[in-house]
């Protein structure tokens, strides 16, 4: 399986939030004998004061102004602003949807595709359609990026599968990966499933018995696994998290080459619940989507998903925050 690299990544809404205030993006920049234009933030009424209501605000009409520009939309561009810059503001985008409870941030997504979808209706010529597509499915999608959330990306993909303006050769690719994303969502049981360890003892994620559990699908001796290990370990109080049932780790390993995570078992923190997957289920995309290794998930007290494939910056926040309650 293919290999994640977890990489931090920060944002700052402050200037936005302020009454009457605006952030301002980088000018920009001459390409090619042209000159680009700025992102377009939305203008938020000064009527709206609250912080909260000036978020919401934000996040409804975030791609107003700029789909309703004009520019090149080409490598280099989309609508007249460069690439870059728009790839930047979708990152702000997906930071800002953290803000929300999950069915509401679906729904703004899916706003979003729809005016998208609106813009390339005005002007078929347009590659606005193309050029959000691929960048959506990369910040939202790809199993290296530290934004990406299928939560965020199943109503993106949803519309991408049904959509008239989705190439037909790609119809089939997101149809699938529709699929696969509305596999074990957050706020739903996580499937249960049974993994055995070197002893040859099998046990079943349904009798796990903590406050929270976090599942950890890792390969022996890769290296983004190793540096997971360490992050995980180094939180303040992990061990005694564990030790009064407060969390328990499950490490399982879901491909075939048994014999060299046998080897490899020793090395794992002997606190943890230390598997491998007998019935090959999950790597089967009949349970869960795991589309690379190393994937998290934390799950609450009745194995609900509160985090899916999540970076580990998250779940190490999540952790630091819990023993602070």
């Amino acid at each position: 399986m293919q290999t994640k690299v977890v990489i931090s990544s920060l944002f700052l809404l402050a200037a936005l939030l302020l009454p009457g205030c605006r952030a301002r993006g980088p000018q920009g920049p001459a390409e090619a004998g042209r000159v680009l234009r700025e992102f377009p933030y939305p203008e938020i009424p000064a009527v709206y004061v609250d912080p909260a209501e000036r978020r919401a605000y934000l996040a409804d009409h975030f791609w107003d102004r700029f789909l309703a520009g004009e520019g090149p939309c080409d490598t280099g561009a989309v609508l007249g602003v460069a690439r870059g810059e728009v790839e930047q503001k979708l990152s702000n985008y997906i930071s800002l949807l953290a803000e929300f409870p999950l069915p509401e941030a679906q729904r703004k997504v899916r706003r979003f595709f729809s005016q998208v979808e609106a813009r390339q209706a005005a002007d078929t010529a347009s590659l606005v359609y193309l050029q959000m597509e691929e960048l959506v499915t990369h910040y939202l999608y790809d199993p290296n990026s530290p934004m990406r959330s299928e939560d965020l990306y199943l109503p993106y993909v949803d519309g991408l599968a049904d959509s008239p303006f989705t190439r037909e050769a790609a119809r089939p690719g997101y149809e699938y990966q529709r699929e696969m994303c509305a596999l074990a969502q957050t706020g739903t049981e996580a499937p249960d499933f049974r993994f055995t360890d070197v002893r040859g003892r099998t046990r079943r994620l349904r009798d796990i018995r903590a406050d929270a559990t976090l599942l950890f699908f890792s390969n022996p001796g890769c290296h983004a696994c190793q540096e997971i290990i360490g992050t995980l370990t180094a939180v303040p109080g992990l061990d005694a998290m564990i030790a009064d049932g407060r969390l328990a780790v499950v490490n399982v390993y879901i491909d075939e080459e048994i014999g060299k995570w046998r080897e490899y078992e020793p090395n794992y923190p002997r606190n943890w619940l230390n598997g491998y997957d007998p019935d090959g289920l999950i790597r089967s995309d009949r349970l869960y989507n795991i589309r690379a290794i190393p994937s998290l998930w934390l799950l609450d007290g009745e194995r609900r998903i509160l985090l899916k494939d999540a970076p580990v910056e998250r779940v190490a926040s999540w952790l630091q925050n819990r023993q602070n309650r």
